[in-house]
């Protein structure tokens, strides 16, 4: 079993930024991971489970939806508090982190945003606890980085819709009670609509062998003539801008939590380098292990200080979608590079499961590329300085 020794990097004393209820707040997620996630964490990994026992545990620590407001079930906390969250969850798993962040960014947070009153009422305070467990279905076979060109679409039928089409890569979808589908209505317009299992014509085949988010649930949506009642559209969702709304959301979770991964890996390198001799001595004690070490640190604090600023400026209102595409893009590299460099601090050891950081280096391939791919967040960048549009 893994003995979880984590002491989390701070070199630019970053807590000092951070509120007591922030610290709080990331203290006791950093303390259940310790002490629940991490014991059974790998064996799930290697089993390719996803452990289920996690879903009330994250609900009662209000890992669900924490900045919906409480009069909701949420946590009505602010932005940098759900980043330290997602943080820590990811320090423990990546696949974890996700479950959490699909939850709450991508169920939780377009009902909340697009919703009805009754909608809000009916789903969110069961979402905040885990009662009920969601996913958000955009992403099809043949339209990933190109939402636009969506196939999914749904026909009018007096009350209800009649839905049809696919997605796939849909994280929780296995075991969601509800799903978010993103399908286009007769007049072409892309609508959000709340299908629920359990309706004729909806499954959710799990997605099998997988090298990364071992122990997360990852899975396709089918629609074959699914009828939905017209009560389970979002009326406030029309148009493309609000799935990436919902995105730009998930993706500041996202550059908060693959740092938290990146530390993992930099704690568990920087402990191995001091008690590992050869030649005599600690590796430590060797330029060349420095010289990884000291670039991992610097890279940590670099994105620390950028995601508290940008938890700042969504706390605000003024945090724009390129300025949380450029965090995750950063974070995603940042953390790739050191689980890269800390595996190679570890030699064979790296790839033991005795360690984790094979573990966050296969999950943090995936988490490069979904909501957004390296090269995607790359050109969102060039085209807010440039004005200049070279997707296609």
């Amino acid at each position: 079993m893994h003995q979880d020794l984590f002491q989390s990097p701070d070199y630019f004393l970053t807590d000092e930024l951070l509120t007591e209820e922030h610290k709080m707040v990331r203290d006791a997620v950093r303390q259940w991971v310790k002490q629940f996630l991490s014991p059974i964490i790998d064996d799930h990994c290697q089993r390719a489970v996803f452990p289920s026992q996690v879903i009330p545990e994250l609900g009662r620590l209000g890992c669900f939806g924490p900045t919906i407001p409480v009069s909701y079930g949420g946590g009505g906390l602010d932005y940098i508090a759900y980043g330290l969250m997602m943080q820590e969850l990811e320090r423990g798993d990546s696949g974890i982190r996700s479950t959490a962040s699909v939850q709450g960014s991508l169920v939780m947070h377009p009902i909340y945003t697009f919703g009805s009153e009754e909608q809000k009422k009916r789903w969110l305070p069961k979402l905040a606890t885990g009662e009920l467990m969601g996913c958000f279905g955009l992403t099809e076979p043949d339209f990933g980085s190109n939402p636009a060109g969506m196939l999914t679409y749904f026909d009018d039928d007096g009350d209800y819709i009649r839905l049809n089409g696919a997605k796939m890569w849909i994280s929780n979808a296995p075991f969601a009670d509800i799903a978010l589908v993103w399908a286009r209505d007769p007049e072409g317009k892309i609508r959000g609509v709340m299908v629920e299992r359990g309706m004729e014509g909806f499954s959710t085949p799990e997605t099998k062998d997988k090298w990364s988010l071992r122990a997360s649930a990852t899975g396709e949506l089918v629609l074959d003539d699914v009828r939905v009642p017209k009560t389970n559209i979002l009326p406030e969702a029309k148009g493309l801008k609000a799935p990436l709304s919902c995105l730009s959301s998930a993706r500041y979770g996202i550059a908060w939590g693959a740092i938290g991964a990146a530390m993992d890996c930099y704690d568990t390198a920087l402990r191995y380098a001091k008690e590992r001799v050869q030649f005599g001595k600690p590796i430590a004690g060797f330029q060349l292990t420095q010289k990884k070490l000291a670039e991992m640190i610097t890279e940590i604090t670099k994105a620390q200080l950028m995601n508290w600023r940008l938890g700042v400026l969504r706390n605000e209102g003024k945090a724009t979608p390129e300025q949380i595409s450029m965090a995750k893009r950063n974070a995603c590299e940042t953390a790739a590079h050191i689980a890269r460099e800390a595996r190679q601090i570890l030699g064979a050891m790296g790839i033991s499961g005795e360690y984790p950081i094979m573990r966050h280096l296969m999950n943090l391939e995936s988490v490069i590329t979904y909501e957004g791919t390296h090269e995607v967040h790359l050109l969102i960048t060039g085209m807010d300085i440039t004005g200049l549009n070279a997707f296609f």
